[in-house]
């Protein structure tokens, strides 16, 4: 990446302490520092490692498996925890990988975060963060290689609403920590505009979306309503999808491979989603493996998921967005076999 793209996103933008800095070998160099960094830490020279900016805090704790500076010199878009450095903190630090060898270090301060008995654990926040943010994350990956491959200028507007996205889900996260699920149910949103935009969000190529053409208006919170679409969507294509590669597996591993069976196996993996209205409001199913009765009460709990990958919270977000708004949601069979969710509004 050109240090011109790099530029776009100008330090002076962030109000938390933030820095930009390089990858050398098994550590990384400071190359520039806002304002609010400067004040709250005392100022950091260019050129200042950021091992001994980690070194300043006697606690360490990453949303990942290794220590901060290594995720960080992988590219890793973890959230670090830091504390024990003077009076100051503790921290949430973010890393934001700009591309191989650069990148963002971002500190917010978790005083500003009210610590409240009802509000949801360290490991809970860093998990609603790291799902939901993958969406658009994604998004802005693929888009960016495209635009890297091909040159068209309209892939760098697709980057730039995907970072508008996950800025937007920040803001949300904290808005939850501080003062639990706000919503603001007060516009009219039509569903097909709500359910296209969140799929934009999603991006995937191993899925299709049909929408009624009657499908109703409602009162919501148009944000919350998109990521309660984005959360069904993805909940239908990494369960529905990877119920669908298995089975081509076993397939394929009993039969000669030709030509006709590799393409029945890609055409396996597509699984279609859909969007209809009901009688009180609307639904959406998909015609993947669907969900055992057995374990129908218990999806929406955070922390439940058989995928091994999961994090387990996508329905427990659809779950308290419904719950939010007033409404109903209800799981049961599709007809075209899978999963079916329908929302009474």
């Amino acid at each position: 990446m050109s240090n011109e793209r790099r530029a776009a996103i100008p330090l002076s933008g962030f109000q938390d302490p933030v820095i930009a800095y390089t990858i050398e070998g098994e550590d990384a160099r400071v190359t520039a520092a806002n304002e609010p960094f400067e004040n709250r830490f005392d100022s950091e020279p260019p050129d200042t490692r950021v091992s001994t900016i980690f070194d300043r805090f006697n606690i360490q704790h990453t949303t990942g498996d290794r220590d901060p500076l290594a995720h960080l010199v992988a590219g890793d878009c973890v959230g670090i925890r830091l504390d024990g450095y003077g009076h100051e903190g503790p921290f949430f630090a973010r890393v934001i990988p700009s591309d191989e060898h650069t990148g963002y270090l971002v500190f917010s301060d978790l005083r500003d975060c009210p610590d409240r008995k009802d509000s949801p654990g360290f490991d809970q926040v860093t998990s609603v963060i790291s799902h939901d943010l993958r969406n658009p994350l994604d998004v802005a990956k693929a888009h960016l290689r495209a635009a890297e491959e091909t040159g068209d200028p309209e892939h760098f507007e697709s980057v730039s609403d995907a970072h508008d996205r996950m800025e937007r889900i920040i803001r949300d996260v904290l808005t939850l920590t501080r003062d639990g699920a706000v919503v603001d149910p007060s516009e009219k949103v039509a569903i097909e505009t709500a359910a296209r935009d969140a799929w934009q969000s999603i991006d995937s190529e191993q899925a299709e979306l049909t929408l009624s053409d009657s499908l109703p208006t409602v009162m919501a919170d148009p944000d919350r309503l998109q990521r309660l679409f984005e959360n069904l969507f993805r909940n239908s294509i990494e369960h529905g999808v990877a119920a669908d590669q298995m089975e081509s597996t076993n397939h394929d591993a009993q039969i000669t491979r030709d030509r006709s069976t590799t393409e029945d196996a890609e055409e396996s993996k597509t699984v279609t989603i859909s969007v209809h209205p009901s009688p009180d409001g609307f639904y959406v199913a998909d015609d993947g493996s669907g969900i055992p009765r057995a374990e129908r009460d218990i999806v929406f709990e955070a922390g439940y998921s058989t995928d091994d990958g999961g994090t387990g919270l996508g329905l427990a977000i659809v779950e308290r967005i419904v719950d939010a708004h007033g409404w109903g949601l209800t799981l049961t069979d599709a007809d075209s076999g899978g999963v079916q969710f329908e929302l009474s509004v």
